[in-house]
């Protein structure tokens, strides 16, 4: 089955242009150098499911002509990841008398619950609310015919879900991956993996991180997300092996699901 990934957002939790910055990147006329904070969408079959709802969803929606969410899948709980969650109001509206799915590891999604208990404590009576329903995700979940399998990763002390879906893998957020995980992410066609940097992060990969995880996963693409803005678009790619390439905001890769 033929299917397209669409990077909403690209930047790290700040975002780039980072507030109050005066860096080259920051001011950077190169429109790739506008980093959103990190989601994907993933289109099939007349269908659309969105992998994290970060503060920039409402903006990243417009961006892309968004006009229909199917199910929302979340990696871990994180400010950066979650806060677009209110964002899906007029398209969760679209589901009625249905309410749009939601899926995070049972820890995530009771911290989802506490965080917006507005949207899911019934004793809360507020009007216009997300017409979301939050389902605890405990393996792989078949969504209009594809299968997602979470893929385990580790965010300096914590374990957070990236995902695997047919030939493309998506995993955000991680300084490092288990050696139970590389058994899910063979034979690869697309590899989305967090490169936040050249500077060591406690709780990111860096680019030369990364580097290492593609040369032994050998995917056919590899894309590097979750960027700061230490490493300008174009000089950053010029370094780069052939067949790995900085993502960006907009960009579109097609795949088989």
């Amino acid at each position: 089955m033929k299917a397209t990934l669409t990077v909403l957002g690209s930047g790290t939790s700040m975002g780039v242009p980072t507030i109050g910055c005066d860096c080259g990147v920051c001011h950077s006329a190169d429109p790739h150098d506008r980093r959103t904070r990190p989601s994907v969408l993933i289109e099939y079959a007349g269908r659309h499911v969105l992998i994290d709802s970060t503060p920039d969803f409402r903006e990243q929606a417009i961006r892309e002509n968004i006009r229909q969410i199917d199910a929302v899948l979340y990696t871990h709980t994180h400010a950066d990841h979650i806060l677009g969650l209110d964002d899906l109001r007029p398209l969760s509206y679209l589901h009625k008398p249905n309410r749009l799915p939601l899926y995070a590891k049972p820890e995530a999604a009771e911290f989802i619950r506490n965080m917006f208990q507005y949207i899911f404590n019934p004793t809360y009576k507020f009007g216009g609310l997300p017409q979301v329903e939050l389902k605890e995700l405990r393996g792989p979940v078949d969504l209009f015919g594809a299968r997602f399998e979470p893929v385990p990763v580790i965010h300096g002390e914590a374990e957070i879900e990236g995902f695997r879906f047919g030939s493309a893998a998506y995993l955000t957020d991680h300084s490092e991956i288990p050696e139970a995980s590389f058994a899910k992410l063979q034979n690869l066609d697309i590899l989305f993996l967090d490169a936040l940097r050249h500077k060591p992060h406690p709780t990111h990969s860096t680019v030369e991180n990364s580097l290492s995880i593609v040369e032994r996963l050998k995917p056919k693409r590899a894309f590097f997300t979750h960027i700061c803005h230490d490493l300008p678009h174009e000089e950053t790619n010029a370094l780069l092996p052939e067949g790995v390439r900085l993502s960006y905001d907009g960009m579109k890769l097609e795949f088989e699901l």
